[in-house]
């Protein structure tokens, strides 16, 4: 196991594109991080030039108390897992899961109680001597996460390895991975684009867009204080309600486009900005509100019902609205109803920026 830590990484490919622009973090030893972001943001480039799959244009790379920004793949001791699985198709599960020990030289006995581990460990004892067409895609990316716990690496890899599986397998896979992150306590950089992964998944959180760190925290921690408009946006499902307007001469009423909402006061007067509501902190008024809520009144355009819960959509003028609700007693169609939201609920940004406003008292 291995610390890892990136001191201004930079990418930039020959036609100038920047891939990665001057990335600076740490990961401990030991800790499970997610790099998570839209497709063409950066982290799949940020993971390979971890890996050395990608030459550094900038800055330095180290794992453990070794600068590795100039070593070859091999020599930094790092195992990775891909979104294909990239299995010896005429090899059996051991021998798929050996191939590289017994490359790399070691021993027969050795091989055989590193892949008896691995099998152990991600429930494969049963298939060991099945060809990879004769596994599911569960079990085929669970040979492919073996093949990289063989190695006893520093560091795991896994650039989006779950994205080939179906909804029902993607959600076991994270459980397992989660298990074998507690059990071996290896470090690992996960990459996903899914929001779902980086949440359950991760101890922290990168989040990227167009090569640019945006924000490292825990998940919560973003999920409650995103720093800007991107991370707000992203982070989240159903996405956060955004309500752009204007402030009055006072810095309490934000108006749009023929509608109107109350905020706290301690906002900067007369400026743009964008307000930020969780569908899930949208509560419907039935009878009366505590006094400090703020309220608005809503045409209700859609109702979504997912099972355990549904998504209201509605409008106040040109602001579209979603609200996460109980499938029971739904308003109808084209009713107007009252929303409520606790003002400690509110996001602000500032529209020109799009960075986050803090509220002054």
């Amino acid at each position: 196991m291995a610390a890892v830590k990136l001191k201004a990484v930079r990418k930039v490919y020959s036609n100038g594109h920047v891939g990665v622009d001057s990335a600076s973090f740490d990961i401990a030893d030991g800790e499970l991080l997610v790099l998570v972001g839209p497709s063409g943001c950066g982290k799949s480039t940020l993971l390979r030039l971890i890996a050395g799959l990608e030459e550094a244009t900038g800055g330095s790379i180290h794992i453990g108390d070794v600068d590795v920004t100039s070593l070859e793949p091999r020599d930094r001791d790092i195992a990775m897992v891909f979104q294909s699985y990239a299995l010896y198709p005429h090899m059996t599960v051991r021998e798929n899961l050996g191939f590289g020990l017994k490359l790399r030289g070691h021993s027969e006995a050795e091989v055989a109680e590193r892949v008896k581990d691995a099998a152990d460990r991600l429930e494969l004892e049963s298939m060991l001597d099945r060809l990879p067409k004769q596994l599911s895609g569960g079990q085929r990316q669970r040979v492919a996460l073996g093949r990289a716990l063989v190695r006893h690496p520093k560091v795991f890899l896994l650039d989006e390895p779950l994205s080939n599986l179906d909804a029902k397998l993607r959600s076991a896979m994270r459980t397992e991975i989660a298990r074998l992150h507690r059990s071996l306590q290896t470090t690992m950089v996960y990459v996903t684009h899914d929001q779902v992964e980086a949440m359950t998944l991760g101890q922290r959180i990168v989040v990227l867009d167009r090569g640019i760190v945006q924000q490292i925290d825990t998940p919560m921690n973003i999920y409650e204080r995103p720093v800007n408009l991107f991370v707000a946006g992203f982070l989240g499902n159903p996405a956060m309600n955004f309500f752009r307007g204007s402030l009055n001469s006072g810095g309490t009423v934000l108006s749009g486009e023929g509608a109107e909402l109350a905020v706290p006061p301690g906002l900067p007067a007369g400026k743009s900005i964008v307000v930020g509501i969780r569908p899930e902190d949208l509560q419907r008024v039935d009878g009366a509100s505590p006094p400090n809520n703020i309220r608005l009144s809503v045409l209700v355009d859609l109702i979504e019902t997912v099972g355990n819960e549904s998504f209201i959509h509605a409008s106040a003028g040109a602001w579209r609205i979603i609200v996460r609700s109980s499938p029971y007693h739904l308003p109808p169609l084209g009713s107007t109803i009252t929303l409520q939201v606790m003002p400690e609920r509110l996001h602000f940004f500032d529209a020109e920026s799009t960075q986050r406003i803090a509220v002054t008292s």
